[in-house]
């Protein structure tokens, strides 16, 4: 008789079932965030039965999907827009839950290979694609448009005229930019991990990279908690609370993000046109409610706002000093300082190149009627929003270096003192 007994057979659903705990998890959180958030946004005012559709949307947009406006009235009126706008609140709640969820069985075991590695991630990521394909169906819905009492209204009701507009998911690409944000999650999740069993070509590259990854991630997370507390004394102290809590539960990441960069240094140019508006804090909207695209960085929120607004620059100087020490501190003390100012550098880099994309807001809905376009106040509008991205990149680098460096020497002076 053979010494060792054969394993038992392995269940047929070994791996799924925690799988789909982990994205169903994942996506529930980011349901209740963004259900909260509609609803502080004004989701009594929605037609019935429209606010599982759009919840649906937003999902959609927090995953890096999009959504197309449109409609039309027979042939005799007509719309068109478009909105990419991602939801960041939502974005940060799936992707920090996603990455525990896919984190927390790997370090129960002492080792891991890259066969297993791979399949536990393929197995999160087929049911992750059914559940972003079933959110990009879900995600479409139609209105009748009231045209009003001015001359669009009497052009509607001459020709008898009734606008319909509607939005609807690209199902494709939110399918194919879902799994390149799901694949985003799993590789920083990896990155940062302290803990669990990787595979050896994956160690060696981890143990490099995990400083400078972990300092940033929390360089970021803490600007989020710094832009919290901003909102929270906001709500408290000049009203709006309905508003406030709307941008905290879909938006907070995306005002944190953009004060960070600008603090760096960094220029967005955009323009709001129409009733629609960017809804915190309102001196963007002043600078940029122009009739020409502006520049929105420090100087021009001074120019607006006064000189308060060069707290950005001391916040980020702040930030990104505490990120440096933090990576060095985590460091080998056998890496030289010239190597983490490199690190830090490329690892701000990579998280403004992540900002730029993933903030930036472009909106547009515009209505016709019998080829007269834009007419109707409240109907037609536009807000855009971007960065000027390499110069943004450039600030990020000179940034790192600096600080990276400062940072290095900052900690080893400290190793040597205590010795």
């Amino acid at each position: 008789m053979s010494a060792h007994s054969p394993s038992p057979p392995q269940s047929p659903l070994h791996g799924w079932i925690p799988a789909l705990v982990a994205v169903a998890g994942s996506l529930a959180a980011m349901a209740a965030v963004a259900a909260l958030g509609v609803w502080a946004a004004g989701a009594a005012d929605l037609p019935e039965g429209a606010f599982g559709p759009v919840l649906a949307a937003v999902l959609v947009l927090a995953v890096g999907g999009t959504v197309r406006l449109s409609g039309d009235a027979g042939g005799l009126a007509g719309t068109e827009g478009g909105l990419t706008a991602i939801p960041l609140t939502v974005t940060l709640t799936g992707a920090l839950l996603l990455g525990w969820f896919f984190l927390r069985p790997l370090r129960r075991r002492t080792v891991v290979g890259a066969p297993g590695l791979a399949g536990w991630a393929a197995r999160i990521a087929v049911l992750w694609l059914l559940a972003v394909l079933g959110l990009a169906l879900a995600a479409r819905r139609t209105f009748e448009v009231s045209l009003g009492d001015d001359l669009l209204g009497d052009l509607g009701e001459l020709f008898g005229v009734t606008p319909v507009v509607g939005f609807a998911a690209d199902v494709l690409p939110t399918v194919l930019i879902g799994l390149v944000w799901l694949a985003g999650v799993l590789v920083v999740a990896v990155l940062v991990s302290r803990g669990a069993p990787l595979p050896h070509e994956l160690m060696r590259f981890q143990a490099g990279a995990r400083p400078a990854a972990r300092a940033t991630l929390g360089l970021l997370l803490a600007a989020v908690a710094v832009a919290l507390v901003v909102a929270l004394v906001v709500a408290a102290t000049e009203g709006h609370t309905a508003e406030t809590f709307a941008v905290i539960l879909l938006g907070l990441p995306n005002v944190a993000w953009l004060g960070l960069t600008v603090g760096l240094g960094a220029t967005w140019e955009g323009r709001v046109e129409g009733p629609f508006g960017l809804p915190m804090p309102q001196v963007l909207d002043e600078v940029l409610r122009t009739p020409d695209v502006s520049e929105l960085n420090l100087g021009s929120l001074v120019d607006h706002g006064g000189g308060r607004w060069w707290w950005l620059l001391v916040g980020a100087a702040v930030l990104v000093a505490a990120a440096a020490c933090f990576m060095a501190a985590a460091s080998p003390a056998r890496v030289p300082p010239w190597q983490q100012a490199l690190r830090l550098a490329v690892a701000l880099a990579l998280a403004v190149l992540t900002i730029g994309p993933t903030a930036r807001v472009s909106a547009r809905i515009g209505l016709s009627v019998l080829g007269i376009g834009d007419l109707g106040e409240g109907l037609t509008g536009q807000v855009l929003l971007e960065p000027q991205l390499w110069g943004a990149l450039g600030l990020a680098v000179l940034w790192g270096l600096v600080a990276g460096f400062a940072g290095a020497w900052a900690v080893r002076g400290g190793r040597r003192r205590r010795r």
